[in-house]
């Protein structure tokens, strides 16, 4: 079984709810567990929310694409920013590590995600932005 769902959204807090909720109801031909369904939720809530804080930072507007899809009994999830890259990806990736003094941010974001998805990548784009790629296996176990 494949299927897949593409979103294009403003890179606005009130987006993360919307693509959040968008993400687990893609999920549901799956049939996960409603754990499952939350730790979707929560790694999504976690991209988009970099998304939205780090992003655009100096710019006014911007956009996140968010796809989805399902292959077999997996969901993949790319979630895309187009603004300012990451500088140092594997400094980013450690806990408690943020770019963003000014307010209070715990810098856990990206391992809140590995820790609720099988798989996690985050990687610069190469006109701009990043890209944060999640798989999660929605096999039910017994």
């Amino acid at each position: 079984m494949k299927n897949f769902m593409l979103l294009r959204v403003p890179a606005e807090s009130k987006s993360e709810a919307f693509i959040r909720n968008t993400v687990a109801s893609f999920s549901i031909e799956l049939n996960p567990t409603i754990d499952q369904l939350e730790d979707i939720k929560m790694a999504v809530s976690e991209a988009v929310t970099n998304c939205v804080v780090h992003a655009y930072k100096d710019r006014i507007q911007g956009e996140i694409e968010v796809f989805a899809e399902i292959i077999n009994s997996e969901i993949h999830i790319r979630i895309t920013d187009f603004g300012c890259g990451i500088n140092n990806i594997t400094e980013a990736l450690s806990p408690y590590f943020t770019t963003d003094n000014t307010t209070e941010r715990a810098g856990i974001g990206f391992t809140v995600m590995r820790s609720f998805m099988d798989d996690l990548s985050v990687k610069n784009n190469e006109y701009g932005g990043v890209t944060v790629l999640m798989r999660k296996n929605l096999i039910k176990e017994d």
